[in-house]
Parts: C-alpha cells; sequence; structure tokens
C-alpha cells in the first residue's frame, strides 16, 4: 500500500477542484451538443448516469432547425481521418532516431516489421481502433477535447477507448505536457467485484449490501493516474512505473480498491485549440457557435413567413363576411369583391424571404468554412485544374491544415503510438532487437505519412515544377535547351511520386529504369544503322565499279 489513506483524501479533494474549474466549458458543451450533437446534449450537466438510468433515446433536437453544423461536423470528423488517419494505407512509419543506424539493413527492416505488427493490432476488430478515433475527432470538432484511453487486451493485443468529456479533468505538467488524468465512472455492484474480488482496503457496507441485495446497483469509481514521486525503475512492483495508477470507490469514505501502474501514459489528450490558461480546448463550433444561434434562429423565422406566404394571413372589412369565408379549393365567397370587382379581401404582406435566405447563406459559409467543408472543396469544385494547379491547391490546403491538424501528431497520435509500443513490447509481440539497435537502447523516431505530411510537402513539388516551367520558358525563347541540365529528374520524378502518395509498386526500380534506357539506346542504334544501311551500300557499289 504505497497512497495511504490521507494521501487518497487529497487527491480526490484535487480532482473535485478540477472538476469546479471545468463547468464553465460544460455550459458550452451542452449549448453546442444541443444545436449540433443532439446525442450529447444530456450527458454533461446530469453526466452518463443521466443516460444509463433513462435507457436513452429520448428526442433532443428541440432548438435544432438547421443541419448545417451538424453536417459540417461530420465532414470535419472524415476530413481529420482522410488527412491524419486513413484507413486504406499505412500513415505513419517507425525509424531509429539516429539516422546512421537506418543505413544497416538489419536495423530497416526490424521497423519495417514493427511498424507492420503496430498496423495489425490496430485493424484488429476486438481492439476497435477506427470507431473511437473517430469519435475522438467528432469530441474535436464539436468540444475542443479529445481523450483515447489505450491498453492491452486481456487475451493479447491493444484496445481503445474513447473517453466521454463528462468523465474526465487533468492537468499539465511544468512544460504543459497533460500528465495528469482523474476519470469518474459507474460500476454495478457485481462488476465491481468482478474485477476487484480482493481489494486492498474493506468494502463499505453500503456496497456488500448491494452484492447480496441488487448487485446492479451502481457506483461511481475514480481512476488517478499521476506520475509517481518516488519512481524507482530498479524496483518491479508498482514503484517501478513511472505513472501511478488508483482505483478508488467514490463514495462517502473513499476506499482505494487497487494501486498498480504504467511505464507509459495510457490516455491520449488532444485539444484542437487551447486558450490562454486554459486546459480543454476551443472546438470549430465554440468558434461559430454565435452563427449557429443566429441561423437557428433564422431557419425558424423564415419557417414561419414561408407557411405565411404560402397559407396567407387574410385581411377583411368587418363586415361579417369572415364568418362565412372558405380556404378550401373550389369554394365560392360571396361578398369577396365590390361589385365593380374591387378586392375586398387581401393577403397580410410578408417579409422579402429572398433576403432572409441571403443572410443565412452567409451564417452557412461561416459555419463550413469553421468546419473545414469550404477547403475541402476547392478540388472538387475545379476539376479541370492541370496538374500544376493541383499541386499548387495542395500546398495552399497544407498551409492552412498544417496549426490545427499538426497539434494532433503532436498531442494525440504521438503519445498513442508510445503507448501502443510499449504494450507490444511488454506483450512480446515485437520482433526481438538487432544487435545494432540494442546498443542504441532502442531509440525511435515516428515519421508521418499520412496525406496531411504529404500536402505540408506539397511547397516542394510547387516549387520544382515552377522552376521546371520558368527553365523550359528560357530554352524555348534562347533556343538552348541545355538550361535543363541543372534538374536532376532521376531524383526529383519519384520524389514527386512519394510527395503526391503514388504506390512504390507502380513505380519502375532504378535497375528497371536502366535496363528500360539500355534497350532504347540499343533500339536507337538499330534504327540509325538501317537508316545508313541504303548510303553505304551505295558507296561500297561505286568503290568497286571497274574504271571505263
Amino acid at each position: 500500500m504505497y497512497y495511504a489513506d490521507e494521501a487518497i483524501e487529497a487527491l480526490c479533494k484535487r480532482a473535485d477542484a478540477l472538476k469546479t474549474k471545468r463547468s464553465t466549458f460544460e455550459n458550452q458543451w451542452v449549448e453546442v451538443a444541443e444545436r449540433v450533437l443532439p446525442g450529447y446534449a444530456r450527458t454533461f450537466n446530469g453526466g452518463l448516469s443521466t443516460v444509463r438510468n433513462s435507457g436513452g433515446g429520448e428526442k433532443n433536437t428541440e432548438l435544432m432547425f438547421d443541419a448545417t453544423a451538424a453536417l459540417g461536423l461530420t465532414k470535419f470528423a472524415a476530413a481529420m481521418e482522410s488527412m491524419l488517419t486513413p484507413r486504406n494505407q499505412k500513415w505513419h512509419r517507425l525509424r531509429a532516431s539516429n539516422r546512421y543506424l537506418m543505413k544497416d539493413h538489419s536495423v530497416r527492416a526490424w521497423f519495417d516489421d514493427a511498424t507492420d505488427i503496430l498496423f495489425h493490432y490496430r485493424q484488429q476488430a476486438k481492439a476497435n481502433f477506427q470507431s473511437q478515433l473517430h469519435e475522438i475527432y467528432v469530441n474535436l470538432g464539436a468540444f475542443g477535447t479529445g481523450v483515447l484511453f489505450t491498453d492491452a487486451l486481456d487475451e493479447g493485443g491493444l484496445r481503445y477507448k474513447q473517453i466521454h468529456l463528462s468523465e474526465v479533468v487533468f492537468d499539465v505538467n511544468h512544460q504543459g505536457v497533460v500528465d495528469t488524468v482523474f476519470r469518474w465512472f459507474e460500476m454495478t455492484a457485481r462488476q465491481i467485484l468482478q474485477k476487484w474480488p480482493k481489494p486492498e482496503q474493506p468494502l463499505p457496507d453500503e456496497l456488500a449490501q448491494a452484492q447480496r441485495d441488487n448487485p446492479d446497483k451502481l457506483f461511481k469509481v475514480l481512476h488517478m493516474v499521476m506520475p509517481r514521486a518516488d519512481f524507482d525503475p530498479s524496483r518491479a512492483d508498482a514503484k517501478g512505473k513511472k505513472f501511478a495508477s488508483v482505483y478508488v470507490l467514490y463514495a462517502k469514505d473513499k476506499t482505494k480498491l487497487s494501486e498498480g501502474g504504467y511505464t507509459t501514459f495510457p490516455y491520449a489528450i488532444s485539444r484542437y485549440v487551447a486558450g490562454p490558461g486554459e486546459l480543454f480546448g476551443r472546438s470549430p463550433a465554440m468558434l461559430v457557435l454565435p452563427n449557429i444561434k443566429v441561423l437557428n434562429d433564422q431557419t425558424k423565422t423564415l419557417l414561419k413567413q414561408g407557411h405565411r406566404t404560402v397559407d396567407p394571413v387574410l385581411l377583411v372589412h368587418d363586415d361579417g363576411i369572415i364568418d362565412s369565408f372558405s380556404l378550401k379549393p373550389g369554394a365560392l365567397n360571396a361578398g369577396g369583391v365590390s361589385a365593380d370587382g374591387r378586392l375586398l379581401v387581401q393577403p397580410l404582406p410578408v417579409g422579402n424571404i429572398a433576403v432572409g435566405k441571403d443572410m443565412m447563406d452567409d451564417n452557412r459559409v461561416a459555419i463550413n468554412d469553421a468546419f473545414l467543408v469550404t477547403l475541402f472543396q476547392i478540388l472538387v469544385e475545379t476539376p479541370q485544374m492541370t496538374a500544376t494547379e493541383v499541386i499548387e491547391r495542395v500546398r495552399e490546403k497544407g498551409a492552412l491544415l498544417s496549426p490545427t491538424m499538426g497539434r494532433q501528431q503532436t498531442e494525440l497520435l504521438d503519445p498513442m503510438i508510445e503507448r501502443e509500443f510499449d504494450l507490444l513490447a511488454a506483450q512480446g509481440l515485437l520482433p526481438p532487437l538487432p544487435e545494432a539497435l540494442l546498443e542504441a537502447e532502442g531509440e525511435y523516431k515516428v515519421e508521418y505519412d499520412s496525406p496531411l505530411s504529404r500536402a505540408q510537402r506539397a511547397e516542394e513539388a510547387a516549387g520544382g515544377l515552377r522552376m521546371i516551367d520558368y527553365a523550359a520558358n528560357i530554352a524555348a525563347n534562347t533556343q538552348d535547351p541545355s538550361i535543363l541540365d541543372h534538374f536532376n529528374f532521376d531524383v526529383m520524378v519519384p520524389e514527386l511520386a512519394e510527395i503526391q502518395g503514388l504506390p512504390a509498386r507502380w513505380m519502375a526500380t532504378p535497375e528497371q529504369v536502366g535496363e528500360k534506357r539500355s534497350g532504347r539506346q540499343q533500339g536507337q542504334e538499330q534504327q540509325a544503322l538501317i537508316q545508313a544501311l541504303p548510303g553505304a551500300a551505295a558507296m561500297a557499289k561505286a568503290t568497286v565499279q571497274p574504271k571505263q
């Protein structure tokens, strides 16, 4: 028992204090959820227990009159996934930190195998990787913060779980890196007994009675993960883990259920944009929340005006005609006009619906811009662009996306990969380290090869193609093609193909390129010989003709 009762009580108070500070964000999350992600609307103030106890399924769209933001969020999550972690490709590679080690064939082969193993265990159905990561992107777009928990499966492998924001508070170290997490969640009395059949402290009477009489009664559990102050790497027990892991039954009396540890931080917490001095992030939906509210009100108003236009309010003179007035199709209403044909019943004038639609379109554009929808429509709306123009647009997109999406590589993917690597190594699922890598103590780095990374490198491709265009124009004007000798096309073409994401198997190897060139040269020599044969034969004939 490393954490005494007094320390547990102090940690619980710290968790409560952080939760109190989170309340201002909770209010914004509720406003966003009601208009953008209605399934989350009742899960913050009341917690997930409110939904579990009611069974869920309630209609939560009362404040949604326009679906632009909800659809924009769906497209945002899809764009984040396609640019950072596309399902149909390997979006990162593992490499040795020391680049000279990568010259060793055994080291390169080991990192290639390790990368393949990581993707293999991620893509297993029981790991639940893609669905949980998609939920992270949805949370980033709606609420600005995503929390991913990565752990080992009991039968071996990896498992992933997106943690609901209502359950989590966290803190950062002196460098601004998240290193402390407090998470509240609920378990039934039966589940608690299954997970902790021998708790470190005697269970309270309330839980013991529930296990006998009402095993499905819910109890709150607090999971605390934080750096261990008495960390000793020479020990094999919990003190030999860099991060402490403590489970506490969060009742009137705090009861410690178990204490262990992690060698790597199990939570990857990412923010979309973090405000000064704020722990939780801010989202695109929070940025344009005023536009979302206004658009919903405008839609509601336009619906009323449209109803009045289609089914107008009638203005009549107070002469009793309205009592017998019929609005049924084909009805005859006597007294609706005067004897000379002047209308005695007229519709109530309505507002200018066209102006209202223009105002709504302005808000829709702002919302779609915030969710990056407009940015990803660039290539779709102008399919007739040349290859150079496409690369220029991709370069612009990479420059615009880099600050926001690049943060996810640092805060979400880097910690997640470090955790995955540690879990697979602990389970013995990675191949033995080669000798050269053992001497380097296995230090590695992550190289991203996602569409975002290639878009960021599009500046190189765009610059190279621009320079070739300039040189080609100079060559055409001067009739001197030697200026193109400055370009090493044998290097440029393979790297341009890599930047554009062309599969390596589609490209010829250097040996195949050499064979093609050799065959082409032989063909040219043969063709020149064939063309020269008639002249050579004529010269030979003239040489051997007898003198007259």
